[in-house]
């Protein structure tokens, strides 16, 4: 179902690069905020005419406090000046982008990626969310503040990074070294056809420490054993062993969810990790304190024994997610509300700075 939208720009708020944040009003003054990704609409100017798509924002969703700018129809962009690259992203929609693919053809680093086949031992951290992201960063510079991050997104979730205002912070926090956007995913440094392709290119161009693969912001979920978004996390440690990298998987884990699929470890970690990811990996199960530990414990317990369960203490990660540039929130909680979150990621963070020495 789509909804679209006539609406006048009232009025221009603080962006964030590549993004315009707009309010306008629609024909029968009803107040809205729109995005617009400029690289694709141009920049709207207050009192022009904007086609909004609405169908997110009307269905309450989780990226639902926003509308998108689909046109200014009354002054197009100007069509891009003509260079390299194939790749298209967003494939066969109305937004659908050309990109040069850090492993296509005309890529100055085609020559390399060509031939490129083994990780070297890199270790790659996997997560079932976007919000892991700073938290892992925060545990990975615990241990090893000097470690050059690079963030692998998956399309899983928004497809453009621009979207997420975690990823120019941490950018501009110097927190991430490069974004590479994987499968239908675009806008990072680096653009590569699979994930397969973008971590060799996280190790052999962007010259990776450590990588750290996650969906962008959205996550979609129908409350079934299958039916979520986060699958993709045991797709990519299947992707990090097949090319001699280090698997290691973070916990999705909760104390204050609602939801009983989600309370301790979440069903999304237990059927990516349990089910959806057959080769050998590390899964860091955080030492937490009290009854949620306790369940925790019970809930790694059943992972499949191809696994290897590491235990890390949570000690001292309040104090490193603290540091971090951007809000912590996961599921519209921060961390004085659910504090598990944030430390099962940063304890897989701090583990993985761990394995640095260990790479080929």
């Amino acid at each position: 179902m789509m909804i679209w939208r006539e609406a006048t720009v009232r009025a221009e708020d603080e962006g964030w690069p590549g993004v315009q944040q707009l309010r306008a009003e629609l024909g029968d003054g009803t107040p809205v905020r729109a995005l617009a990704y400029t690289d694709l609409v141009g920049v709207a100017r207050v009192g022009e005419r904007v086609l909004l798509s609405a169908a997110a924002l009307a269905k309450g969703l989780g990226t639902g406090g926003f509308a998108f700018v689909v046109a200014i129809p009354d002054r197009l962009p100007a069509d891009p000046p003509p260079g390299p690259g194939h790749i298209v992203k967003a494939r066969y929609t109305p937004m659908q982008t050309v990109r040069l693919g850090v492993d296509e053809q005309e890529s100055p680093h085609h020559e390399v990626l060509a031939t490129a086949d083994d990780l070297g031992g890199l270790p790659v951290i996997t997560a079932d969310l976007h919000s892991a992201l700073p938290a892992i960063a925060a545990g990975v510079r615990a241990r090893a503040p000097r470690a050059r991050i690079v963030y692998v997104m998956t399309d899983g979730g928004a497809l453009p990074a621009a979207f997420s205002r975690t990823i120019s912070a941490l950018r501009e926090a110097a927190w991430i070294a490069s974004v590479i956007t994987v499968g239908q995913a675009y806008g990072g440094d680096l653009e590569a056809v699979n994930v397969h392709t973008g971590l060799l290119a996280a190790r052999h161009v962007a010259g990776a420490d450590l990588a750290i693969v996650a969906q962008g912001p959205g996550n979609l979920g129908t409350g079934t054993r299958w039916g979520f978004s986060g699958t993709h996390a045991g797709d990519v440690l299947n992707a990090a062993a097949v090319l001699g990298g280090r698997p290691i998987g973070s916990l999705r884990v909760s104390g204050a969810d609602p939801r009983e699929r989600h309370r301790g470890i979440s069903h999304h970690s237990l059927t990516a990790y349990g089910r959806v990811a057959l080769a050998p990996a590390t899964i860091v199960v955080p030492d937490l304190p009290g009854g949620l530990g306790d369940l925790v414990h019970r809930q790694a317990g059943t992972l499949p024994d191809r696994h290897t369960l590491v235990t890390e203490p949570v000690t001292g990660l309040d104090e490193a997610l603290a540091t971090s540039p951007v809000r912590l929130s996961t599921m519209g909680r921060g961390h004085d509300q659910d504090p598990a979150p944030f430390l099962a990621a940063a304890a897989a963070g701090r583990y993985a700075a761990t394995r640095l020495g260990d790479r080929g």
